[in-house]
């Protein structure tokens, strides 16, 4: 698998977003010569495998009604292991995969306390029992990754802030890495001449597609599930004094760390959403472009607020880069930044985040931390993830100790410093 003191690991990323689109899954293979040199990433395939439909909307009714039952969270929880594990099968003979060393599966997030209320503690429950993907692989699986950065004082979310400056830094441009999927986040990528990976910094700005999509469900009863190429949006007149009055809530006005889910921005705001335009005489076109806009607008008034400084570069990623009504107000609202799409850096924007978490589990393997963001609680470095191990766990355990002499009286090997895309 690999020689004495190098690394060569081919790595399969698993993840579904909050938009429950599909499970996506992506091959990366993984090279470094020691831990102190550049880390090679290629990545051979990428593709998204279905998730059961029934097993959507069980996942998506227990998260808008935060009720269930403890038998209920038992089965999902092993549903869901099952159906990623189906689709990690599934994709290897659908690309002729004949080798997968470790998977990093980041599962389906079913709650998120970021900001707890008195009496709470901060939490997040990740959903995808790993036992049954390693079993059905024989490989060895890292998952829970998010719950280790809590355990230290962080957030636990967006988690993108290591991957995007390692793969976007530039010497002088400031680059915004905005992801649009069912939550809306960014990575300020600062330029190493204003200090570079150790003040990139990373957070949820907010509702992404997830109101778009829940409306079009609500107007369409299911049959589609969201607006394709804006079209709806596009027929519709924003309405602005809902837009404006929805954006001077508290998780908007907060500053970064923030990090946000369904549990705040879900099928039920924004069907109560869908009640509050429909009072208003609104109609389905314009209910679809005042939510868009909600998304649009969150954005660009998070950049006049907590951009370092004036934006070179907006580089796209996520379901929501494709739909013009956002993208198009963003570049209208910042004329001199360049827009396009994470695809020109060589990372598919669909593929992005199932590499994050491929790249996660490789660390914790080697028992290497993430790079910590700037502008969090804490700077407490921390290896992220649970093992669970596969037929192949003891061969994993050898490749880890040969690649890491020399480093045997540190408590974790270099974070990774250096990335070089192949």
């Amino acid at each position: 698998m690999v020689s004495k003191d190098s690394l060569d690991l081919n790595v399969l990323g698993l993840n579904s977003g909050t938009s429950i689109d599909g499970i996506d899954v992506v091959l990366c293979n993984f090279r470094q010569e020691s831990p102190e040199s550049s880390l090679h990433l290629k990545i051979v395939h990428h593709g998204e495998m279905p998730m059961p439909a029934d097993l959507k909307e069980t996942v998506l009714r227990l998260i808008k009604d935060n009720s269930t039952s403890v038998e209920e969270i038992s089965e999902v929880n092993t549903r869901l292991g099952m159906a990623f594990a189906e689709a990690a099968v599934n994709f290897c003979v659908e690309y002729k995969v004949d080798r997968v060393d470790l998977i990093g599966s980041h599962g389906q997030t079913i709650w998120y306390v970021s900001d707890p209320k008195p009496g709470q503690c901060r939490s997040v429950l990740t959903f995808a029992e790993a036992t049954y993907i390693a079993n059905k692989m024989g490989k060895t699986v890292v998952s829970d990754f998010r719950i280790s950065e809590q355990s230290v004082g962080r957030q636990g979310a967006p988690m993108i802030a290591f991957f995007d400056s390692l793969l976007l830094i530039h010497p002088t441009k400031l680059r915004a890495c905005q992801n649009i999927g069912g939550i809306s986040n960014v990575c300020f990528v600062v330029p190493e001449s204003k200090g570079g990976l150790d003040r990139c910094f990373d957070y949820d700005i907010g509702p992404g597609n997830v109101f778009i999509d829940a409306a079009i469900r609500f107007f369409t009863g299911g049959k589609s599930e969201y607006d394709k190429d804006g079209e709806w949006g596009r027929h519709g007149t924003v309405d602005q004094e809902i837009v404006d009055t929805y954006l001077d809530q508290y998780y908007f006005n907060r500053t970064p760390p923030k990090t946000t889910g369904r549990e705040l921005f879900g099928d039920s705001e924004a069907e109560r959403l869908i009640g509050m335009c429909q009072a208003k005489g609104l109609n389905n076109f314009d209910i679809v472009a005042t939510l868009t806009r909600i998304t649009a607008q969150s954005i660009v008034n998070d950049y006049r607020r907590y951009a370092p400084g004036p934006i070179d570069e907006i580089i796209l990623c996520g379901g929501g880069s494709f739909n013009p009504n956002i993208t198009e107000f963003i570049q209208q609202n910042f004329p001199q930044s360049r827009m396009y799409l994470l695809d020109e850096h060589g990372v598919s924007s669909g593929a992005k985040e199932a590499v994050t978490f491929a790249f996660q589990g490789l660390e914790a393997i080697l028992g290497r931390p993430l790079i910590v963001p700037d502008q969090v609680e804490t700077s407490t470095p921390v290896v992220v993830g649970k093992i669970t191990p596969g037929a192949n766990y003891r061969e994993l355990q050898r490749t880890a100790v040969n690649f890491s002499r020399g480093h045997e009286e540190e408590p974790y090997l270099p974070a990774v410093r250096r990335l070089v895309l192949d």
